[in-house]
């Protein structure tokens, strides 16, 4: 009413409390302020630089692995000297009887055996041989003759590691899962201190360099460091004076 004075409570604004928010970068893709938001991690010293020159040593693809490695095993046209090599061989004997899950469970033991030969120690328990029946049978039971799309289930088959698990994922269904650690890239990693302390088993290898090394990298990295391996980076030996390394090595003054 006119003249009267109002009673209704007086509303006084209030206080905001600005909170920060901080936001996980997804998918290596960067916002405004991701720089500022970016978790400080560990990396090797200067080895952007050693896999600049690495490039430049496998610039020529001339080593076993880029000839005969997981994705051209077909190729017979070198001697059986390393791994790759007689891999390569077993499988070129393999491919001749037809290479399927059915031939594979058609085929006795000894003969199997002589078709991988000298892969493995196909004699004792738990041999190569035994395992590729075992892994042939559960292919047939299970994936209609395929194999698994996932690591999980690479690693839940006989005599599969790690290693051939993730070089099956890129090989086999064209996807990066992980990075592919033998005992090229297991000791190059440990000379060239790519690991925060020195790593025992691939395995170890393999989850301390997935801890820093940019996830775009990690298909590259098998094939480059194991031909590395195969041609200067020796186990015994190594040609420290033909590596463009030589300066930056760890290791290079104590082998």
């Amino acid at each position: 009413m006119e003249g009267r004075e109002s009673h209704r409570p007086v509303r006084h604004p209030r206080k905001t409390q600005k909170v920060h928010v901080s936001y996980e970068v997804a998918n290596g893709e960067e916002g405004k302020d991701a720089e500022s938001l970016r978790v400080p991690v560990w990396e090797p010293q200067n080895w952007q630089q050693q896999l600049a020159n690495i490039r430049i040593m496998r610039s020529k693809k001339d080593a076993p692995v880029d000839q005969l490695g997981a994705e051209q095993c077909y190729d017979a046209s070198a001697p059986p000297k390393t791994k790759d090599q007689v891999t390569a061989g077993a499988m070129q004997r393999l491919r001749a009887r037809g290479l399927t899950v059915e031939s594979i469970l058609q085929t006795d033991d000894d003969t199997l055996g002589r078709l991988i030969y000298p892969v493995g120690f196909w004699r004792n328990p738990g041999s190569k041989v035994k395992f590729i029946k075992q892994t042939s049978a559960i292919l047939q039971q299970r994936y209609e003759g395929d194999i698994p799309a996932s690591v999980a289930e690479l690693v839940a088959l006989p005599g599969v590691g790690p290693k051939m698990a993730h070089l099956a994922m890129a090989v086999a269904w064209g996807t990066v899962s992980g990075i592919a650690v033998d005992t090229h890239v297991h000791r190059i990693s440990n000379r060239l201190r790519w690991t925060k302390k020195t790593t025992k088993t691939p395995e170890e290898t393999r989850k301390n360099l997935e801890e820093w090394l940019p996830r775009v990298l990690w298909g590259e990295i098998n094939g480059l460091l194991v031909g590395f391996g195969q041609q200067i980076c020796l186990p015994v030996h190594p040609r420290c004076q033909a590596c463009l390394n030589k300066a930056l090595c760890p290791s290079a003054q104590d082998l």
